[in-house]
C-alpha cells in the first residue's frame, strides 16, 4: 500500500488514539534526552521532533509502527550523546587507560553518556505505556510494563538500538540482560516521576496541537524547563500552606 494514501480502513478514534501515542513516544525520548541527561551533568545534545499531520498518514504507517515503530507520524532526530559505537567497551578502556590517569575521567563520562543514551531510548515506549495505562485507568508497575511489553508500545527498534550499546558493553549475553534491567528500571523511575511526567505530558499536548512539521531543540529544551519549574513552584507553594 502506498504510503501517501489515507487511511480509510481505520476509524477517526483509532487514528487519534495512535496520534496520542505517538505523541508521547516522542514526548518521552525528547524529556529523557534533555531532563535526564541534565540530572546527570552530561553536555546537552541537539535533536528536534519531525511530525506529520494526522491525514497524511496511512495504515502502512500504523502497521509498521505497532511491528517495529518504523513510524513516520513522529520522529525524534538526533540526540544521541555517542553516534559511533565501538567494538567493545573493554578496548576502548584498553586504549584509554594507556594515557594513564588522565583519561579515567573521559572513560566514566563515556559510560555515562553511554547509559544515558539507553536510558532515554527506554524513556519513549514507557512514557507510552503510562499514558495508554492512564488512559485506561489502569494500573502503570513493573510486573504490567516490563521490558518484554514495550514491544507494545512502539518500542521494538528502541529496543533493538539499545541492545546493540550493550553488544558494545559486554560480551556476556548475562551480563547485558542485568545491565539491560538495570537501566530499564532508571527509565522506568524517570517516566514515573511527577515532575517528569508533568514535562512529558505538557510536551506531548503540545505535539498534538502543533501544526508544525519540525519542532525545534530550542522550544522543546524551554518548555521541559519551564514545565519543570512550574511543577516545583506548586509543590513549593503547596508545602508552605500546608504548613502555615
Amino acid at each position: 500500500m502506498k504510503r501517501n494514501k489515507i487511511i480509510e480502513t481505520l476509524s477517526q478514534d483509532k487514528l487519534i488514539e495512535h496520534k496520542q501515542r505517538v505523541a508521547f513516544h516522542e514526548a518521552g525520548h525528547a524529556a529523557g534526552i534533555h531532563l535526564n541527561n541534565k540530572a546527570r551533568h552530561l553536555p546537552p545534545v541537539f535533536f528536534k521532533i519531525i511530525f506529520k499531520e494526522l491525514n497524511n498518514v496511512t495504515e502502512a504507517d500504523v502497521m509498521a509502527y505497532q511491528t517495529s515503530h518504523d513510524d513516520c507520524i513522529a520522529r525524534v532526530e538526533g540526540g544521541r550523546l555517542i553516534e559511533l559505537l565501538p567494538p567493545s567497551i573493554d578496548s576502548l578502556v584498553r586504549e584509554l587507560t594507556e594515557y594513564k590517569e588522565v583519561m579515567m575521567q573521559l572513560v566514566k563520562d563515556y559510560m555515562l553518556a553511554f547509559e544515558a543514551d539507553i536510558i532515554n531510548l527506554l524513556i519513549g515506549p514507557l512514557a507510552e505505556a503510562k499514558y495508554v495505562a492512564d488512559a485506561d485507568d489502569e494500573m502503570f508497575n513493573h510486573q504490567i510494563v516490563n521490558l518484554k511489553a514495550l514491544k507494545n508500545y512502539g518500542g521494538s527498534s528502541d529496543l533493538a538500538l539499545a541492545n546493540e550499546y550493550l553488544q558494545s558493553y559486554f560480551t556476556d549475553k548475562q551480563q547485558r540482560a542485568e545491565k539491560l534491567d538495570e537501566l530499564f528500571t532508571v527509565a522506568f523511575n524517570f517516566v514515573n516521576n511527577d515532575a517528569n511526567w508533568a514535562a512529558i505530558s505538557r510536551l506531548a499536548d503540545y505535539i498534538l496541537g502543533s501544526r508544525k512539521n519540525i519542532i525545534g531543540c530550542e522550544e522543546i529544551v524551554s518548555m521541559l524547563d519551564e514545565s519543570i519549574a512550574h511543577f516545583q513552584n506548586r509543590r513549593t507553594a503547596a508545602r508552605s500552606r500546608h504548613h502555615a
